[in-house]
């Protein structure tokens, strides 16, 4: 069994590693000449951080980024709608981890080098298409090479060049109207010190948390403004690394001075601001096509609520790996990983569309514009309670039902 993966990001470097683990041989090909720390923050949720506690990363991860230990929501004043417990601290077997995505992507990509060998990791390879037959896969990359095995994954991204090849008449990605600015800076702590805090509501909001340790107490926080504009009008392709002007989205926020957090500051004292539309795309009727399959966010990119898109790709990996190392033919794994994996995203990508968890900022906010002297008469704490607990269940992170779940780790297939 030899398994191509065509994407050399978290979900592919996941899937790699997963097989590797399992005894199965695997080589990587990323388009990207250069693996440079990349992006901004990203949350590892618990059910992920199981799976890369299992393939023995926890401790080079959390020594990489911040355990979370509480989500909080804040309407636009500061008043506090909702705060739980999360990781550790919320009865989890495994923590929740804020971290630089490029550092996480390094880490992965430090483990696969060391483990699977540099040569299975191939860099500038763009992949442009591939062939199948009843004994296995052809990939096709742009400069001309190619390489055979049995099972072709792609998991390069929203812009996926195999997801274009078997769904041609999809079109570009779904944009919502709302733009990101992104970016890191030096502050001081604020609540827990290790908190995740989502503020605003729908049309303006403001995500904050810290990523990472800096000199003289302060934290590395990383922080997220969010606009919502008409989705009618024409949007630039996403990218991590386009230059953002803090003069297009500061004045929604220059009042968002609270005794907890100084907004505007801490946007003002960003070295760097990145800008890109949030989009995803529609789930699709099929992933799997005979001995090829789709993973991450080349399967089911979501908007960036909940902050589940590295944790759904890693579950995805760690799934499909399994299915592989215990179901003989190709193809009834891959429909297997499918079969699990497709409704399960689907059924994200929805809610995400929704708000998912952060409903209850748009509910305090259509309930009291004006601000609230209790949450209790705005917003029962059943129903904040409720929405926090159907989220999880839907995602998969519920913490009872995680901590007993089976385990995702493949048994390694006889050579």
């Amino acid at each position: 069994m030899r398994v191509i993966v065509a994407g050399g990001g978290i979900g592919g470097l996941t899937t790699a590693l997963s097989l590797h683990a399992a005894g199965i041989a695997v080589e990587v090909f990323e388009q990207s000449p250069e693996i440079r720390p990349l992006g901004v923050g990203i949350n590892v949720l618990p059910h992920a951080m199981r799976e890369l506690t299992e393939l023995g990363l926890q401790d080079c991860v959390v020594a990489a980024g911040v355990a979370t230990r509480e989500l909080a929501y804040a309407n636009r004043f500061g008043q506090m709608i909702w705060s739980e417990p999360r990781g550790l601290s919320a009865g989890y077997t495994w923590p929740q981890v804020s971290i630089h995505r490029g550092r996480l992507h390094l880490a992965l990509l430090e483990a696969a080098r060391e483990r699977l060998g540099d040569a299975c990791i191939t860099l500038g390879a763009r992949m442009t298409g591939f062939e199948q037959d009843d004994a296995g896969v052809t990939a096709r990359f742009e400069d001309g090479r190619s390489a055979r095995g049995d099972v072709l994954v792609a998991a390069d991204g929203i812009h996926s060049v195999v997801r274009a090849i078997v769904h041609p008449n999809e079109g570009p990605p779904i944009w919502n109207g709302a733009i990101l600015w992104r970016a890191t800076s030096l502050a001081a702590p604020f609540l827990t010190g290790a908190t995740m805090a989502q503020i605003g509501s729908r049309q303006v909001k403001f995500v904050v948390y810290p990523i990472g340790d800096a000199p003289d107490g302060l934290k590395l926080t990383n922080w997220i403004a969010e606009l919502r504009t008409d989705p009618n009008q024409p949007w630039r392709r996403e990218d991590w690394n386009r230059p953002g002007r803090i003069e297009d989205f500061l004045p929604a926020f220059e009042a968002w001075r609270f005794p907890w957090l100084d907004v505007p500051a801490l946007i003002r004292s960003a070295d760097a601001v990145y800008e890109f539309p949030m989009v995803d795309r529609d789930p699709l009727p099929r992933w799997t096509h005979g001995r090829v399959t789709l993973l991450g966010d080349a399967a089911h990119p979501l908007y960036p609520i909940g902050s589940n898109g590295a944790s759904q790709a890693i579950i995805d990996a760690r799934t499909l790996a399994l299915q592989i190392a215990t179901i003989e033919h190709p193809v009834a794994a891959l429909e297997a990983y499918e079969a699990i994996r497709r409704p399960a995203t689907a059924a994200l990508v929805h809610a995400t569309r929704g708000d998912g968890p952060d409903i209850v900022l748009d509910l305090a906010e259509q309930r009291a514009p004006q601000g609230f002297a209790d949450i209790d008469a705005v917003m029962p704490l059943a129903e904040r309670a409720e929405i926090a607990a159907r989220y999880k269940r839907l995602a998969g992170f519920e913490p009872a039902t995680l901590n007993a779940r089976p385990s995702l780790n493949p048994p390694r297939r006889a050579a």
